[in-house]
C-alpha cells in the first residue's frame, strides 16, 4: 500500500525536480520509503507502506530483472502466493518475497490479460520500454484509487488529488458534480472530479498511454457479473460463509500487524469474529480491534462491540472523538478527503485509523461494502415487496410487509422506497421545493435512473457498487486510513464474494423481511444473537445533531462569506434561513465552502 506518481512529458524530457516535489505529496501515504525513476520523457514516482517483505528488496519503482519493465504500484495482491507458485512452475526465477515482483511477472508472463488472475486492490502503472507505453489499471471496485490529469504538454496521475493541481493551473469547480452535492449529497458518482481537468480512471478499467504521441486508450477489463445462482437459503449461507472467510483470511497476509475496525454492526462483527479466529490459529496473542464510540446515546454501540469482543476475545482499543474534536479536525479533514463530503461520520473513521497508527496497527480489515452486496439498506425492500406481489399476488405482498415491519423497519418508511423512491419526478420536486434556495437545481442522472430500477434489485445493487454508493465510501475510507499510512482490506469486496452475492435471489438476500439474511444465518452460532440478528443499523455514526448544532454559528460564517456558493445559491434567502436548514443542507453548503477556501476553488 503506497502514494504513487508518474508523468509524461509530451515535448521534451520530464522535470525530474518536479517528479520528486509531486510524488512527496503524499508522503502520508508511503512513509517507509520513496523511489523515484526518470527516463526521458518518463517519470514514475513511489512512496513506500512496508506491508509485505519490509526489506529494500520490494522498493519501487521495481524493474524486472530481465526486462525494460518498470512498475509504481499501490495496493495488495492479497493470492500473490499462488500466483507466485504458479510462475514459478512456468520457469519464473523471484528475487524478492514481495507482491510487487509477483505482479511484474504476471505482466510480463501474460500481458493485460494478468488482470483476470488478480484477488486484490490495485493502482498501478506499468512503463513497458519494449513499445514504449504506459500500461496503468485500477481494481474491479476501485478500492484504490487513481487521479490523472492529460494537458496539452503532459500527462500525470497520482495517488490523490494534490498531485495533480500544480499541473492544471487555476482550480476551477466543476459546476455539475459541486450542484449534484448540494441537492442531495452525492459525489464520486462520475469518472469526474470536483477539479475540473482531474479525473478518474473508472474502476475496473485499464489505460493505455503511448508516451510517443500522447495518445491515451481507456477499457473496460471487468464487469459485475453473477455466478451461478444457488435455490435454497441453507445453500446460500453455508457457501457465503466459506467465501467470506477465505476472503478473510487471504486478506490477513501481512509482515505487519493486522487489526479490525469494529462498529458492533453485522458486517464489521462478522469480518471481526473470523479474522480473530485466523489469528489465532498462528499467534499467541489477541487480535486487535478498534471502535469508535459516539459521545450520543442515540447512535453509541459500544454495548454490542463489547458483546463481539467477549466473545471473539479481542484486544479492544476505543476511541471517543468530543465536539472539540471535530472542530479542531472539520478543516484538516476536508484537506485529506480533497473533495466535500457529505456529513460529519467519516470523523469517527478517521479517529478509528489515527488511534490504529498510534497502537501500531498498520494494516485494518473493513466491513465495508456488505450493505451493498447483500441488500442492507431499507431501499432494497420497495423491489423485494414487488417480488413478493408478483410471485404471491397480493396476500403475498400483506404478508412480506408485515414481515418488514417486524423486522424493525416502519410501515411509513416502506411506503416511502415503494412510491417516492421510484418516482424521480417525485423525488426531483420535493428537492426543488424544499431547497428553493438553490439555483437549478435536478436531481442527478444516476438517481434517476436508481428510480427507475427500484422494481429490480440486482440492477440497483450494480448501481449502488458502481456509481451512487460504494465508490463514495471507498474514497472516505482510503484518504482516511492513508493519511496516517494505515492500509485497509474489504472481505466483502473479494470480487468472488461480491459476484456470488449478487447472484442470490431477492428472496434469498431479503428473507422473511431480515436484510441480509445468507450472513446473518451463516454467522448466528459464531456472533452473539444481538448482533445476528440486530434490527438496526447504525456504524461508525457521529452524534451529527450534536455537533452541528454547536458547531452552526462557525458553519454559517463560512457560508456567507463563499464567493464560489453564491454562484449555485441565493445567498440573501440562505442567510434568512441558514439555522433552520435541516442538518444536512447546512453541512453541505458549509462544506463546499471550506473545500474552496481550503484548495482556491474558483468559479468556471
Amino acid at each position: 500500500m503506497c502514494g504513487i506518481f508518474g508523468l509524461v512529458a509530451k515535448n521534451g524530457l520530464v522535470d525530474a525536480d518536479q517528479v520528486d516535489r509531486l510524488t512527496d505529496l503524499v508522503a502520508h501515504r508511503g512513509p517507509d520509503g520513496r523511489g523515484v525513476r526518470v527516463n526521458g520523457a518518463v517519470g514514475l514516482g513511489h512512496r513506500r507502506l512496508a506491508i509485505i517483505d519490509l526489506t529494500g528488496d520490494g522498493a519501487q519503482p521495481m524493474r524486472d530483472r530481465l526486462l525494460p519493465v518498470w512498475i509504481t504500484y499501490n495496493g495488495e495482491i492479497y493470492n500473490y502466493l499462488e500466483l507466485r507458485a504458479e510462475l514459478e512452475a512456468l520457469g519464473h526465477v523471484f528475487h524478492t518475497a514481495s507482491d510487487t515482483e509477483v505482479l511484474l511477472a504476471a505482466y510480463v508472463r501474460w500481458g493485460e490479460k494478468c488482470l483476470d488472475r488478480f484477488n486484490g486492490m490495485w493502482s498501478f502503472a506499468i512503463h513497458d520500454e519494449r513499445d514504449n507505453t504506459l500500461f496503468c489499471s485500477r481494481d474491479r471496485f476501485g478500492v484504490k484509487p487513481f487521479y490523472f490529469a492529460n494537458t496539452a504538454t503532459q500527462f500525470a496521475f497520482g495517488s490523490e488529488i494534490r498531485q495533480l493541481l500544480p499541473l492544471i493551473g487555476r482550480s476551477i469547480a466543476d459546476d455539475d458534480l459541486v450542484r449534484d452535492f448540494l441537492v442531495c449529497g452525492l459525489s464520486d458518482h462520475t469518472s469526474r472530479t470536483f477539479f475540473k481537468g482531474v479525473e478518474k480512471l473508472p474502476p475496473g478499467h485499464k489505460m493505455r498511454v503511448d508516451v510517443s504521441t500522447g495518445r491515451i486508450e481507456i477499457e473496460r477489463y471487468y464487469s459485475l457479473a453473477p455466478r451461478l445462482a444457488v435455490a435454497n437459503e441453507q445453500d446460500a449461507a453455508r457457501l457465503l460463509a466459506e467465501l467470506l472467510d477465505d476472503a478473510t483470511r487471504l486478506r490477513l497476509r501481512s509482515d505487519v500487524r493486522v487489526g479490525t475496525c469494529l462498529s458492533g454492526g453485522l458486517d464489521s462483527s462478522s469480518v471481526a469474529t473470523l479474522a480473530a479466529r485466523h489469528y489465532a490459529s498462528s499467534s499467541n496473542g489477541r487480535f486487535f480491534a478498534i471502535t469508535a464510540v459516539s459521545e450520543q446515546a442515540a447512535n453509541n454501540e459500544e454495548a454490542y462491540a463489547a458483546a463481539v469482543v467477549e466473545k471473539a476475545e479481542l484486544n479492544w482499543v476505543r476511541t471517543k472523538p468530543s465536539y472539540e474534536d471535530f472542530a479542531s479536525t472539520a478543516e484538516a479533514l476536508l484537506e485529506v478527503q480533497e473533495e466535500p463530503f457529505a456529513g460529519p461520520s467519516i470523523m469517527m473513521q478517521y479517529e478509528v485509523m489515527k488511534t490504529a497508527r498510534a497502537n501500531g496497527v498498520i494494516v485494518l480489515l473493513d466491513g465495508q461494502g456488505g450493505d451493498e452486496t447483500l441488500l442492507g439498506y431499507h431501499r432494497y425492500y420497495a423491489a423485494w415487496l414487488r417480488d413478493q406481489l408478483d410471485r404471491s399476488g397480493v396476500r403475498g405482498f400483506y404478508s412480506a410487509f408485515r414481515a418488514a415491519t417486524r423486522a424493525g423497519v416502519s410501515a411509513q418508511r416502506l411506503l416511502m422506497y415503494l412510491f417516492g423512491a421510484s418516482s424521480a419526478v417525485l423525488r426531483a420536486t420535493f428537492y426543488r421545493w424544499r431547497y428553493a434556495f438553490l439555483k437549478n437545481p435536478d436531481l442527478p442522472e444516476c438517481l434517476r435512473r436508481f428510480a427507475r430500477e427500484t422494481t429490480d434489485a440486482q440492477e440497483m445493487q450494480v448501481l449502488e457498487i458502481t456509481e451512487t454508493n460504494l465508490p463514495m465510501l471507498l474514497r472516505f475510507e482510503d484518504k482516511n486510513s492513508m493519511r496516517f499510512g494505515i492500509e485497509t482490506r474489504l472481505p466483502f469486496l473479494d470480487y468472488r464474494f461480491v459476484e456470488f452475492a449478487l447472484s442470490l435471489p431477492t428472496r434469498i438476500k431479503l428473507n422473511a423481511g431480515w436484510t441480509k439474511w445468507p450472513l446473518r444465518a451463516a454467522m448466528q452460532d459464531v456472533l452473539p444473537a444481538s448482533i445476528s440478528w440486530r434490527k438496526d443499523k447504525i456504524g461508525f455514526a457521529a452524534p451529527d445533531r450534536l455537533w452541528l448544532n454547536r458547531h452552526s454559528p462557525a458553519m454559517y460564517e463560512k457560508v456567507v462569506g463563499s464567493a464560489l456558493l453564491a454562484r449555485y445559491v441565493d445567498m440573501a434567502a440562505v442567510k434568512r434561513k441558514f439555522h433552520r436548514l435541516d442538518l444536512g443542507m447546512r453541512w453541505r453548503l458549509y462544506c463546499v465552502a471550506l473545500w474552496a477556501e481550503r484548495f482556491g476553488v474558483e468559479a468556471p
